[in-house]
């Protein structure tokens, strides 16, 4: 993507803006500790966790999220 101005990427649909955002948080993601974590975060992951361990079929899969949300836009 070639280097653009936030009032143009303001004017994007709301579909590419998205993408925009996933994009730019893949990329921040990628890089180890780039996203410090607090005890507290710490403590709600770790039950988060525990909770797909023991009911993994609740979980349900970022594509399909992603698809109900882009369809309630």
């Amino acid at each position: 993507m070639s280097h653009r101005n936030i009032s143009d990427l303001l004017e994007l649909p709301v579909s590419e803006r998205i993408q925009l955002v996933e994009d730019l948080w893949d990329s921040i993601v990628e890089v180890p500790g780039a996203l410090p974590v607090t005890e507290e975060q710490g403590r709600e992951l770790d039950r988060r966790l525990e909770a797909h361990k023991e009911s993994p079929d609740d979980a349900v899969p970022w594509g399909e999220v992603r698809k109900r949300l882009i369809e309630r836009l």
